[in-house]
């Protein structure tokens, strides 16, 4: 029985986008990325339409297991689907470069309002 190893390579790019679009930038293309992903008709993502509408993001080698991998790891209210907001707190959580910046961006903001007082 043969065994699946492939690895994935993970570009984060989100950090690169937020810091050429601002935090409004980056959260609008989030959405639409979300609007890719999404069953019309449920205005979710579901396991049929991350299937179907994944190779748009070059994400066509992925196997059903990896799919459900992703949906499982977004869902939060155990619908078995996506939400907008699940899907940008995954985002969100699945960058490790924008969750460094999230820390740094929180911190010079506490400064200032230190500051400030």
């Amino acid at each position: 029985m043969a065994t699946n190893n492939k690895k994935y390579q993970f570009h984060d790019f989100l950090p690169l986008i937020a810091e050429n679009l601002g935090g409004d930038g980056l959260i609008d293309e989030m959405c639409k990325g979300f609007q890719l992903l999404m069953d019309r008709d449920k205005g979710l993502i579901t396991f049929d339409s991350l299937k179907k509408n994944s190779s748009i993001l070059g994400l066509h080698d992925l196997s059903d297991a990896d799919l459900l991998s992703i949906l499982r790891e977004g869902d939060l209210d155990g619908d078995d689907a996506l939400s907008q907001m699940e899907f940008c707190v995954l985002m969100f959580r699945l960058s490790p470069g924008l969750m460094e910046q999230s820390e740094f961006f929180l911190e010079q903001a506490l400064q200032q309002e230190f500051d400030d007082f």
